[in-house]
């Protein structure tokens, strides 16, 4: 029986808890792909899976990670390709590893020219970004949109295509990142935790409020987020809760926050709305095109790194994209 290096995840107590071990390399199913992992990407998710909060996601012990790039080695039944040997990115279960399967109807092909590792976040970040920013957020030139996090993985790809598409940009994010984040064309950057977010939002936006907010923050945040929203015409689009779940409840949205609240997760949509998520995909080309979308420099680590580098994710003291190399 082959075997293979993989990080388990042995508790639901957190990051802390990652182990290094060896196990079988597994057998693709119907489906899916057999994939020689170059690189793993690592997402906030992976910290909300070892502390359990991360809906459906697995129990403990399990083998971590789910997002990675790397050549195909083997097809399931029912599987025609991409072909043996194709460098592909894309998601499924237990990426922080040597091999991992995943859905094959969900595998990108990494744009050619580029390394395996600069292909991370085509799917996780960068199609959640622009399904927030374009298909459900709606953006048009000229609007002012409101984005959480934005020094992160998905929050950096959104400052990019937010400028593209013409909207004045406001970014949340952590002391030591404002210049990251100015740097890839905000207008206007606000410190994250900083009291007063919706009256600096306002003050920025004339009194109206942001067209459209990119919401992750989560917690005690989310409150400000939908008091810095324009009134009825307003977009939030929800695609995490670092900080915590937040509430909101009918009469909210009758009286305090007239605004449109819209759930984003890129899994889901991708299998409950297969032509959006092929739009999506074509959108990318374009951007690539267009160098909104260029290869991406993902700050690597070792794979026995991996607990430390989700305990700082987690602590919010990193900046862009990070992936573990098998």
């Amino acid at each position: 029986m082959a075997m293979m290096r993989a990080l388990q995840q042995t508790t639901l107590d957190g990051p802390g808890d990652l182990r290094l071990i060896d196990t079988p390399v597994p057998v693709p199913g119907p489906g899916e792909l057999l994939v020689r992992v170059t690189a793993a990407g690592i997402n906030f998710a992976d910290v909300m899976q070892t502390r359990g909060t991360y809906a459906g996601g697995p129990s403990a012990p399990y083998l971590a990670g789910f997002e990675a790039a790397g050549r195909v080695v083997a097809l399931g039944p029912g599987v025609t390709g991409p072909r043996i040997g194709t460098a592909v990115v894309g998601t499924g279960h237990g990426a922080f590893a040597e091999y991992m399967t995943m859905p094959a109807a969900e595998a990108i092909s990494v744009p050619a020219g580029w390394a395996d590792e600069q292909a991370l976040g085509l799917v996780l970040n960068w199609a959640t970004a622009l399904a927030a920013l374009k298909p459900l957020g709606r953006v048009a030139p000229g609007e002012n949109v409101l984005i959480h996090a934005a020094a992160g993985g998905v929050g950096q790809a959104a400052v990019r295509m937010a400028k593209h598409y013409g909207a004045t940009v406001i970014a949340v994010t952590s002391a030591g990142k404002h210049a990251t984040v100015r740097g890839l064309g905000a207008d206007h950057v606000l410190e994250r935790g900083a009291a007063g977010l919706a009256a600096q939002v306002l003050r920025l936006t004339g009194g109206a409020g942001a067209d459209l907010v990119l919401e992750s923050a989560g917690g005690g945040a989310f409150a400000a987020t939908l008091a810095a929203t324009r009134r009825v015409t307003g977009r939030v689009v929800v695609y995490g809760f670092a900080g915590g779940a937040a509430a909101i409840t009918s009469r909210d949205l009758v009286f305090d926050h007239p605004v449109q609240v819209i759930g984003l997760h890129i899994g889901t949509l991708a299998r409950e709305a297969p032509e959006m998520f092929a739009e999506l995909r074509a959108e990318l080309v374009s951007l690539r095109a267009a160098r909104v979308h260029v290869p991406g420099r993902p700050a690597m680590y070792d794979l026995a790194d991996g607990p430390k580098v989700l305990a700082e994710l987690e602590a919010g003291s990193t900046t862009g994209k990070l992936a573990l190399r098998p």
